[in-house]
């Protein structure tokens, strides 16, 4: 009997391409198909996701005829509560082996695995999501051993399946290692490291197929199963970008657009002083972040970059105009570094050509990477060169340790790369977008936000 997978990973929200998928998609299901996503379909950069907990994500899976996916780090990212609500909503099954919450319970409406059955096959489907390490305790959750939960739930159904489909957002490399480990996987669609392979592998007799990403490509797998076993018959990734966009994904986006703009846009409230913004120069918007994030994180001092946001505020601000804002999905930070990595990336924030740098990095969903502003610092400079750098009214030292409140992106190094030097980091669940939200109604914050800490002299300060 043959069967027909065909399989999509890490689509990140990116609809268009997802609308020429789903064409595909359809041109090519049959009665013999199943469809199965990797994860990291849900990235809530999406105003459609933002304002329907994620429903708009299920709808168009539906739409297409998913039968179950796994999930992903970017379906955690909004909460546990939308999660938990994609999850217990939606009649395509949530899969993941090793995703608990933060006390170890499970996670409501998740799956460690299911049995589908087509044309009298039956297939255990199993998937484990990524550890995100020290993100975790932000997130609220518990992640165990991929490898270990993959082998509980091949030992719990063991006799009740013909053909086992591992759905791992866990990376190619891990995939392989899996492959040459597990013979009682017949397929494992990889996922999280976007690799795009133009045909399937076979590791040790296991099937292993990575369909990229952003929904620019499909895979699919087609194998014999017989009383025997498997055998691979057709397996590779096919590209999108020339098929129509899909009718039916456009009118769910369309209605699910027009639902989450009326309410996302409803006021939380209005500030009296304008919180500009500008990539180069210093401004109040920044500011208030860093500032914020000081009073969130309680360290010795707060720095940000500008490009994390796109836009300053002035006058209403809704859930929509701070997406807007802020479209990165990014936490605050803090973490302990030594005075001189801060001191090279304080100087380097001179540079325009650092500051209009790509912003590129995991969760960045700017432009540029912005130039630093800093809470409870001063910066004395003449535009070129930093003469002082005072934390708390006291000089930097250069291997005197610091706590920083910031965000995952810069405790990364990203934009800045002596910042990765970083140790001991702590992760809050609520992003950077909420910091603007929680501190742009607060008139002390407001108005300290217009002080300038970076101050320019013609003198060399000694």
């Amino acid at each position: 009997m043959k069967l027909k997978i065909i399989h999509t990973n890490d689509i990140h929200s990116h609809f268009d391409a997802f609308g020429r998928a789903a064409s595909l998609i359809k041109e090519l299901k049959d009665e013999s198909t199943i469809i199965l996503d990797g994860g990291d379909f849900a990235d809530f950069k999406s105003i459609e996701l933002q304002g329907t907990k994620g429903m708009a994500a299920i709808e168009l899976l539906q739409s297409v005829g998913y039968d179950a996916l796994t999930i992903g780090n970017n379906e955690m990212f909004n909460g546990f509560d939308t999660l938990e609500h994609m999850a217990k909503s939606s009649p395509i099954p949530f899969i993941s082996n090793n995703l608990y919450r933060k006390d170890k319970a499970e996670v409501n409406g998740v799956k460690s695995s299911v049995i589908l059955e087509k044309k009298g096959i039956r297939i255990l489907i199993t998937g484990s999501s990524p550890d995100l390490q020290g993100f975790n305790d932000g997130l609220g959750v518990h992640i165990t051993d991929y490898k270990d939960a993959i082998r509980e739930e091949l030992e719990r159904n063991r006799g009740a399946y013909d053909l086992c489909i591992l759905l791992n957002h866990v990376g190619t490399e891990a995939d392989e290692e899996l492959a040459n480990e597990l013979d009682e996987v017949d397929i494992i669609l990889s996922a999280h490291d976007h690799r795009l392979f133009t045909e399937a592998k076979l590791v040790n007799g296991t099937v292993v197929n990575s369909a990229g990403c952003y929904g620019e490509h499909i895979g699919m797998v087609e194998v014999d199963v017989t009383s025997e076993g498997s055998e691979l018959v057709r397996g590779e990734t096919f590209a999108t970008s020339s098929f129509p966009l899909d009718h039916e994904v456009i009118g769910i986006l369309k209605k699910n657009k027009e639902m989450a703009i009326e309410m996302l846009s409803k006021p939380l409230y209005t500030i009296d002083q304008s919180l500009w913004h500008d990539v180069l120069e210093e401004n109040p918007m920044t500011n208030l972040i860093a500032d914020g994030l000081q009073d969130m994180l309680k360290c010795d001092f707060g720095m940000i970059n500008s490009g994390i946001v796109n836009a300053g505020a002035f006058q209403m601000i809704s859930h929509k105009k701070l997406i807007e804002i802020c479209p990165s999905p990014l936490n605050p930070t803090s973490f302990d570094i030594q005075g001189k990595h801060i001191r090279t990336a304080i100087e380097e924030s001179l540079d325009a050509e650092v500051c209009l740098a790509d912003g590129r990095g995991p969760g960045f969903r700017g432009k540029f990477v912005g130039r630093l502003h800093v809470s409870g610092a001063e910066i004395i400079h003449n535009g070129q060169e930093v003469f002082s750098i005072l934390i708390g009214g006291e000089p930097l030292e250069d291997e005197k340790w610091y706590s920083v409140a910031s965000s995952d992106y810069l405790q990364r190094g990203s934009g800045y790369e002596s910042l990765g030097h970083a140790q001991n980091e702590r992760y809050l669940p609520e992003e950077i977008r909420d910091v603007i939200r929680i501190y742009g109604e607060r008139e002390d914050f407001i108005k300290r936000a217009q002080t300038n800490r970076w101050k320019e002299s013609s003198n060399i300060i000694v």
